[in-house]
């Protein structure tokens, strides 16, 4: 039989920053930044090197995927 073979496709961290976080703040100086809280409570950042996108809360929550 042989040896299976396995690719790694995508990466879910999360992080706690333990402190509350300004996202209008951190909105205004990210450019790759999307943040409407009227139709989602975080604010969404992409990057395109490394290709990651993090959804970042006002509670210091982070949620990083595609790593």
């Amino acid at each position: 039989m042989p040896n299976p073979t396995y690719r790694i496709e995508n990466i879910v961290a999360t992080v706690n920053l333990g402190i509350d976080l300004d996202l209008d703040k951190l909105a205004e100086r990210l450019p790759a930044a999307e943040y409407n809280p009227e139709q989602f409570p975080g604010l969404i950042l992409r990057l395109q090197r490394p290709k990651i996108s993090a959804l970042i809360f006002r509670t210091g929550k982070m949620v990083c995927t595609g790593g």
